[in-house]
């Protein structure tokens, strides 16, 4: 179907690294979501030249492009500097991935500590902490607006309104995280949307990160009747990590009778 936004899943689909996946997924959406880690010490799935350029090779052939989300929550280390791991840590995914100019890198802010109960000041030294971090990452990766922070699970819902008030970021919408705590989401999304550069959608069972069979038909329709209403062109990811999840997934949006059916 045309989808007027750029239907994405991410780069754990088939049980195989980034590439294979890659190879799998292309032409059937167009963007994949680069999950990355790097464990000290340990295993990291950072590609290197080689993998970038056939990354890059199969974006030209296929119209595809990248979201890239960041490995930690990102924060300040806790003498204010940005010698964090988080932010060193994106720093290397940063320059690691510029070469595929992806489309949003996708971050979480670090909040745990003040998201339920804080002082005023510490949830004010957190918030100056959370711009100095978005504006570091936004000269790495060319601009603040690449950058895309998510609403997470488990937090009040404008949580980083007054961070986003003073940083022209972009945004993540995660419709999943929102069903998970409960929440309906088409207000959050008609007042996020006009910054909003990725949406992460998933289905809720015994896990989240289900796939969308498990979400009631009309709530689905619901949130892409909302998209089109906002002329949305952004990504469009479904955030799942199997092939049986992407691909009914993929049928209970095709059983949506959404308005761009007619496009068919």
């Amino acid at each position: 179907m045309p989808y007027p936004f750029r239907l994405g899943t991410t780069s754990y689909i088939i049980p195989d690294e980034i590439l294979p996946n890659v190879r799998y997924l292309a032409g059937k959406v167009r963007d994949v979501e680069l999950v990355l880690f790097e464990v000290d010490d340990g295993p990291s799935n950072l590609p290197g030249p080689e993998q970038i350029a056939e990354l890059r090779s199969l974006a030209a052939d296929h119209d595809l492009t990248y979201t890239v989300h960041l490995p930690l929550d990102l924060r300040l280390a806790d003498d204010g500097s940005p010698r964090h791991a988080s932010l060193e840590k994106a720093r290397r995914v940063i320059d690691c991935t510029c070469g595929l100019d992806p489309w949003a890198y996708v971050l979480h802010l670090d909040g745990k500590s003040v998201r339920s109960g804080a002082t005023p000041e510490a949830l004010r030294r957190w918030q100056e902490q959370a711009v100095q971090s978005l504006k570091i990452a936004g000269g790495w990766v060319g601009g603040v607006e690449k950058l895309a922070v998510e609403n997470l699970e488990g937090y009040p819902l404008d949580f980083h309104q007054a961070v986003l008030e003073r940083v022209p970021v972009s945004r993540t919408v995660d419709v999943g995280h929102l069903w998970l705590d409960g929440h309906a989401p088409i207000a959050y999304m008609r007042e996020a949307l006009p910054r909003t550069r990725v949406i992460h959608i998933h289905g809720i069972a015994e896990r989240d990160h289900a796939s969308l069979a498990h979400v009631e038909t009309e709530k689905l329709r619901a949130v892409l009747d909302e998209l089109v209403r906002a002329n949305y062109t952004g990504v469009f990811t479904l955030e799942v990590f199997s092939e049986a999840d992407f691909l009914t997934s993929l049928s209970a949006l095709k059983n949506v009778d959404a308005p761009w059916a007619e496009m068919e």
